[in-house]
């Protein structure tokens, strides 16, 4: 089992993760003009904050008395969620979701890393089940980017 410093780290780097995502889904839901991509990608900002919260719940139980609460831009660049402001210029639907989905593509591996990483079991559920719909938002925008090509 890991110790209490370890499992801390884990949950501030998930937070992280999540909060890039929040944000990436918040930036491209601005700025994609179909009605359904907004809403998908405004659902998935607001999942990301309901699963920040979660997190910090969590690391608060370990003795985080102050959880990660922002993401870092250097450690944004380096998960994937790039500064978007280049794509969304041009509206076009097809590259806003390919950067969506390289932005999902190092959450998954974050949350994959973490469901291996022997936490607590009570932590493990909550990290798998957040995994699971990740993986599954990851999916959905990967076929939703696909689909853009030959539409």
């Amino acid at each position: 089992m890991k110790e209490q410093k370890e499992i801390i780290s884990v949950l501030d780097e998930l937070i992280e993760t999540l909060k890039d995502g929040q944000h990436g889904y918040k930036q491209a839901a601005e700025h994609v003009s179909d009605p359904k991509l907004k809403s998908l990608f405004r659902d998935y900002s607001d999942q990301r904050s309901r699963f920040v919260t979660a997190l910090q719940s969590e690391a608060r139980k370990f003795g985080d008395d102050k959880p990660e609460d922002d993401s870092s831009a250097a450690g944004a660049l380096h998960r994937g969620w790039i500064d978007l402001k280049s794509v969304f210029t041009g509206g076009d639907e097809h590259a806003i979701l390919a950067e969506c989905e390289r932005g999902e593509d190092s959450a998954v591996e974050e949350f994959q890393k973490a469901v291996n990483d022997d936490l607590p079991p009570a932590l493990q559920e909550v990290v798998s089940r957040q995994y699971a719909e990740i993986k599954a938002a990851h999916d959905r925008i990967r076929d939703l980017r696909d689909a853009s090509k030959t539409g």
